[in-house]
């Protein structure tokens, strides 16, 4: 058996994809408890009755429509004219607008491909350094993370079984402090040289207002209608899916009604992905809670660690080596029914707890040897993966700095939350 295991582990690290190990392992641990393998696929099929579980597909295809249409542009043009007056202003233009692509799409890769087209020759247009700029579009792709309706937020809550609502709420402030922080870097290290992208003009203003005015009503519809609970998750996803398919397929027609198989079919292979990775992992999971590994993780890190201080460092650390060889669908699933109750001991909120998983595993997005949108941004931008690396690092040491920042603060992600 330990053979088999270590033969697991050879081929995760080979390239395996990742459902195929958890698939394996989950294999032998049913079979060693004598365990009927149908209990496998009683497992996998019971992901269907997930609550919220609709959401996923349904927000990662309006994400998709979205970024197959002009709406990229439009934000683009609105960021600008609301932040373009700023020194610096189109490196701050980059941030917010990459951040609130990445909340619409899930899928941090898209925005680098539909966003990345449009800012980094801007920069380079404007006189930014490349390596600035590589490393600033890279980062920005991964920076909506935790603002709602991302993809992670929701499998987390799934997972879980924490509220959405509350993750949706308490992502708001963190990922906030994560865009000040590289947004202060920014205008920083360009302080001497960075004029306005263009002055400040109530009537640009109003014009990209107009622009964008059928994607505006996107966040009333999605937090306005989860947040008074007019909408549930799941409904707010629908209403938004109809809207965006509405809006951009029949009313701006910028996208084909022949091109919406394909936008299917993209948008699919993201969401099929993540739900085999969820129903292979929930079999392993639930082996693992019945041969009581989370009580035996318990017992082993209360022998070496008795405060909740160093609990969170070891946490930290032990999230950023994830981040590096896990992506963070896989990470979610798998860890999450772990630590959860192992961080209740130490009297850790769950909901800050998945604020600080998330913004930990967000990282790994630039963090190799899996950090995928370096190699998005390396193929993107034809640049090599060790130019994008060096370029992406300054960015990466900010983000960590303010992930520790929410680990030791509590009060960050809780704030908003209604009592």
């Amino acid at each position: 058996m330990m053979l088999l295991g270590a033969l697991l582990v050879l081929l995760a690290i080979f390239g395996a994809p990742i459902f195929v190990v958890i698939a394996a392992s989950a294999l032998l641990g049913y079979q060693k408890e004598g365990i009927d393998l149908m209990a496998i696929v009683v497992e996998i099929l019971g992901i269907a009755g997930m609550p919220f579980l609709s959401a996923i597909p349904l927000f990662t295809f309006a994400g998709y429509l979205l970024s197959e249409s002009n709406a990229p542009h439009r934000l683009v043009r609105l960021t600008g004219a609301v932040l373009g007056w700023l020194p610096g202003g189109l490196a701050l233009v980059a941030l917010a607008a990459c951040a609130l692509f990445t909340a619409f799409t899930g899928a941090s890769g898209v925005t680098i491909i539909a966003l990345g087209a449009i800012l980094y020759p801007a920069l380079q247009k404007d006189g930014y350094p490349d390596d600035f700029n590589l490393g600033l579009v890279t980062t920005s792709g991964s920076l909506g993370l935790l603002f709602a309706p991302s993809l992670p937020l929701i499998l987390y809550g799934v997972v879980s079984e924490i509220s959405i609502d509350s993750l949706f709420r308490a992502g708001l402030l963190p990922g906030m402090l994560m865009v000040v922080m590289l947004s202060a870097y920014s205008l920083w290290i360009n302080r001497s040289n960075r004029k306005p992208l263009n002055s400040f003009s109530l009537r640009e203003v109003a014009a990209a207002l107009r622009e964008s005015k059928w994607e505006l009503p996107l966040p009333i519809v999605v937090l306005g209608g989860i947040y008074s609970g007019y909408f549930a998750v799941s409904e707010a996803a629908a209403v938004t899916a109809l809207y965006v398919l509405i809006v951009e397929v029949f009313i701006l027609k910028e996208v084909k009604i022949r091109d919406l198989p394909r936008v299917m079919r993209e948008s699919m292979l993201l969401v099929g992905g993540i739900l085999i990775i969820l129903g292979v992992s929930l079999a392993s999971t639930n082996y693992m809670i019945d041969a009581g590994v989370p009580q035996k993780l318990l017992a082993i890190v209360s022998e070496m660690i008795t405060s909740q201080f160093s609990f969170l460092l070891l946490l930290l650390i032990f999230l950023l080596i994830l981040g590096c060889i896990l992506d963070i669908f896989s990470a979610i699933v798998l860890v999450v029914p772990l630590i959860l109750p192992i961080a209740a001991q130490y009297g850790i909120d769950p909901v800050h707890l998945g604020i600080i998983f998330l913004a930990a595993m967000q990282l790994g997005y630039l963090t190799p040897p899996v950090g995928l949108n370096l190699f998005i941004a390396s193929y993107r931008f034809d640049q090599s993966i060790m130019k994008v690396c060096a370029a992406t690092f300054p960015f990466l040491v900010i983000l960590l700095l303010s992930v520790i920042v929410i680990t030791y603060w509590p009060a960050l992600s809780l704030a908003l939350l209604v009592d």
